[in-house]
């Protein structure tokens, strides 16, 4: 539809004249420029939610010290008609309270502002106060979007035909949407970015926000800090998320450079030839925050600078110009103003991960190499992380455990192996160090359809990018993707010192060997008391029955959260103790229960999750157990398999299986657009099928589930059976 749109919108500077005379006519004088704030608002038309809206805010302002100064009507030009869910638009001039000396305390306050009318107005719960949406408040920048089209934002809005509108910098941009549908609030630009590109790992990133919100402080914030949680509202898209989030770190002092680099940093893991005190900056900051990966161009600004950065990939464009009368134009397609060529004096292109900065204070351009050699060296990031990195495959070996008393092929039969696991997946990957290759397309029925019993694992599907343009080859892009995991308590992403964490524990991929997972298992004794673990057992007495589930669900979730509070590193949940008298909870569902529960109370950055299981043996099981929580796994009982089958040379089965896992897992994410493993974890890429949506919505919080099907008690019902077939001919098994 040519005349519809997915909205646009301009972000500028702060046209001081402008207002200082269009509020003067109203009799309102305001105070110099940097002492006053302006809101942008958008207000539901419905007079009653209107003015509930407005005192609400005005209350906020009053209640953070601050000053109302008056409103203004934005004067728009809406043609013949009212357009669809068009709002009443209005200013609110906000003059700094007692207390507040510089305009970066004042920004501060007018952002808690924000945030408190916002929480404020929804527990309201008014029918029409999801109309109400501030696109802009701030003391030096303001913001003119709506469902618009591109060449009508300037004529929608009357204010930008005013010549007295003028600003120095300029963020436009026009939406296509992607993963929410176009609204107001939802178009282009934000408070501080425009974004063109997809964030494939949001819903892992914001389970990490949320579960961060417990354990961050802020020496800058204060306590106002509690005042902005929830900090992200339901069904934001991609972008305002990160905006939201990207706000939070600026108004908590870093820079806007330093905020996006950790966002978004460029690929460090593999790159050879970073300089060290660079690689320093990444590493540090790579535990306080998962990438937000995808891809992406994000242009970004707090009115004093804007720039631009490119994803570790480069896959969405960015090119620029400069002119010898100092314009800079930076858009995703050369060409999109026209400038006579004889102006031009320099064209280029943004690079995968590199960063463009104007610094409008300075009068000059940063160029990616000065600005992130500045920022590297502000603090002693390389001394740090020599302190604090601890590498499992440095540690000293620990003794192993005792071996289990059942035979191979009941253990196979009990986790549900079969002939076809044997012969066409773990011997090719133990021979090839690859990924067997299969006939496209799967005609096997739906697992909630099947006769036969199936492990958790077969209801979720995987994900895929639907917009990601040209998908990631994770072979050509080996520099970029990274499944280096951090195992154990993750920083607080509000503090840069050298003790926030005191050590971090590191592993070059998240699949365990024997040796690994008892250097885990004995990590107190091996690293000298820096971290500890505890090892919760996932299997339940057989004659509990199916119906001892949600108990002993609760029961593991409340286990794992004594053991963060007691101090626990890291909790390690594991099904080795399958016998005929105890059968395992699937180890999916035990993993992702736990980790939900961490987040929601605020413990799960305190802790690393290990899985230690029999049923993972391919790509898709290990991906999954990624996907809902788990920085490492050991797959014991596919180990033993791959050395049974290759007892010429079990130690190179076992290592060209991993190896095959590792590859398996780079696809996986490539599909969908994800370059770390870092960001996979707790991004649960996956949808259910055939699982009721109770069990969906309680232990899988924030996956997809369109097809009913299993409830808990029937996915422990379809559990047991496979646990008593495998033990029922227990005499005839070798």
């Amino acid at each position: 539809d040519p005349a519809a749109s997915d909205g646009a919108g301009i972000l500028i500077q702060l046209p001081d004249a402008f207002f200082r005379e269009e509020m003067a006519s109203r009799g309102v004088l305001l105070p110099p420029p940097g002492h006053y704030g302006v809101g942008m608002v958008f207000l539901p038309r419905e007079p009653a939610a209107r003015l509930a809206c407005e005192q609400a805010l005005e209350r906020a302002v009053q209640a953070e010290g601050q000053i109302p100064l008056g409103w203004r009507d934005v004067p728009v030009d809406s043609g013949e008609m009212v357009r669809p869910g068009e709002p009443i638009i209005r200013q609110i001039f906000i003059g700094q309270g007692s207390g507040i000396r510089v305009t970066e305390a004042l920004e501060r306050k007018l952002y808690v502002i924000r945030k408190r009318a916002r929480h404020a107005i929804r527990a309201l719960n008014l029918t029409h106060g999801k109309e109400y949406f501030v696109p802009s408040m701030s003391a030096r920048t303001i913001v003119y979007k709506g469902m618009l089209r591109p060449d009508e934002v300037g004529s929608y809005y009357r204010d930008l035909q005013d010549p007295r509108v003028v600003s120095a910098l300029a963020l436009v941009h026009q939406r296509f949407s992607t993963n929410t549908f176009p609204t107001w609030d939802l178009a282009h630009p934000f408070r501080l970015i425009a974004h063109n590109g997809e964030i494939n790992t949001l819903q892992g990133n914001l389970n990490w926000m949320r579960a961060r919100q417990g354990a961050m402080v802020s020496s800058i914030l204060g306590e106002d800090l509690h005042k902005l949680w929830p900090l992200i509202d339901p069904g934001q898209s991609d972008s305002a998320s990160f905006d939201n989030v990207l706000e939070l770190l600026v108004m908590n002092g870093y820079s806007m450079a330093h905020a996006v680099m950790m966002m978004i940093p460029e690929a460090w893991e593999g790159h050879t030839l970073m300089e060290p005190y660079r690689r320093a900056f990444y590493e540090y900051h790579a535990a306080m925050m998962e990438p937000w990966d995808g891809p992406a161009a994000i242009a970004f600004t707090d009115g004093r600078q804007i720039g631009a950065t490119l994803d570790r990939n480069g896959l969405r464009p960015a090119r620029y110009l400069m002119t010898d009368d100092d314009l800079v134009i930076m858009a995703s397609e050369a060409g999109c103003l026209e400038i006579p060529e004889e102006r031009i004096i320099k064209k280029w292109r943004l690079q995968p991960g590199r960063m463009f900065l104007v610094d409008l204070e300075q009068g000059r351009i940063i160029d990616d190499a000065e600005l992130k050699a500045t920022l590297s060296h502000q603090r002693p990031y390389l001394e740090w992380m020599e302190r604090i990195r601890v590498h499992l495959d440095g540690l000293e070996s620990a003794p192993a455990s005792a071996p289990r008393a059942l035979p191979l092929r009941l253990e196979q039969r009990a986790f549900g192996y079969s002939a076809e696991d044997l012969k066409f997946l773990l011997k090719p990957m133990a021979a090839r160090g690859e990924e067997p290759t299969g006939s496209m397309g799967n005609d096997a029925p739906l697992a909630v359809l099947s006769e036969r019993n199936k492990s958790l694992y077969q209801y979720f599907k995987q994900l895929f990018a639907q917009v990601t343009n040209p998908p990631i080859d994770p072979i050509r892009e080996e520099l970029v993707t990274s499944l280096v995991s951090f195992i154990g308590p993750k920083p607080d992403l509000l503090r840069v010192d050298e003790n926030n964490p005191q050590h971090r524990l590191e592993v070059s991929q998240p699949i365990l060997d024997e040796v690994g997972m008892e250097k885990i298992r004995h990590i107190a004794q091996i690293s000298r008391g820096l971290f500890h673990s505890v090892e919760l057992d996932i299997t339940t007495p057989i004659e509990w029955g199916h119906e001892a589930i949600e108990a002993r669900l609760a029961s593991l979730a409340a286990q794992a959260e004594d053991a963060v509070r007691s101090g626990a590193s890291m909790v390690i949940l594991s099904d080795r103790g399958v016998s005929p008298d105890r059968v395992p909870i699937p180890a999916l569902l035990a993993l992702s229960a736990v980790h939900h529960h961490l987040v929601n109370t605020a413990q799960r950055t305190h802790v690393g999750l290990i899985m230690e299981t029999g049923s993972a043996r391919e790509v898709h099981h290990f991906a999954l157990l990624a996907g809902y929580g788990a920085e490492a796994i050991h797959p014991y009982l596919a180990l033993e398999t791959v050395r049974e089958l290759c007892c010429d040379a079990p130690a190179v089965g076992v290592q060209n299986y991993i190896k095959a896992l590792g590859k398996g897992l780079r696809k996986v994410m490539s599909k969908m657009g994800i370059s770390t493993y870092r960001s996979y974890v707790g991004a649960q890429i996956f949808e259910a099928v055939g699982l009721s949506s109770a069990l969906v919505n309680k232990y899988f919080s924030g996956t997809a589930s369109r097809i009913e099907g299993l409830d808990l008690f029937g996915v422990a019902q379809e559990a047991l059976r496979v646990h008593q077939a495998a033990f029922a001919h227990e005499t005839q098994v070798p």
